[in-house]
C-alpha cells in the first residue's frame, strides 16, 4: 500500500495496518521537500485513518477513510470502493470515491486517484 497509494512525487509510511473486515489502517502520505502543497495534517503531510469496511478476496474492497485535519473542509468519512473484474488479458481495475471532503477539488482528487492507479499498476508488473 505504501508503495502505490500515494499519488504523484508523495512518499508514504503505513503506521498500522489490519486488513480484515473491521481492521483499520493508517498511513501517513508525506509531501515532497520544496513542495508548495501544505498537507491536510500539517504543514506536509496527510494522516489519513482507515476502515475495512468489506473485503471480498479478487473482487471488491471497500474502505472509509478520514483526514486528519483541523480544517473542516477535509474532515468527514470518505468511502473508497476498489473493483476488480476479470477481462481477457487481465483484471480491470475501477476505484470510485464518494463523500469526498469540499477541501479536496474535484481535479485534484482525480489526478491523484488516475496517480495511484499508475502506481498500481507499475507495481504490480
Amino acid at each position: 500500500m505504501a508503495n502505490w497509494r500515494p499519488p504523484a512525487d508523495m512518499t508514504a509510511r503505513v503506521e498500522h495496518f489490519d486488513p480484515r473486515p473491521g481492521g483499520r489502517y493508517r498511513m501517513v502520505l508525506v509531501y515532497p521537500d520544496g513542495s508548495v502543497s501544505h498537507g491536510k495534517s500539517s504543514e506536509h503531510e496527510d494522516v489519513i485513518d482507515g476502515r475495512f469496511v468489506e473485503i471480498f478476496p479478487d473482487e471488491r474492497l471497500v474502505e472509509e477513510v478520514q483526514f486528519e485535519s483541523d480544517d473542516p473542509r477535509f474532515q468527514g468519512t470518505m468511502t473508497i470502493t476498489t473493483l476488480l473484474v476479470p477481462v481477457r488479458d487481465g483484471t480491470r481495475l475501477t476505484i470510485t470515491a464518494t463523500n469526498v471532503p469540499p477541501g479536496i477539488s474535484e481535479s485534484d482528487h482525480r489526478t491523484g486517484m488516475e496517480a495511484t492507479l499508475r502506481n498500481l499498476a507499475n507495481f504490480v508488473e
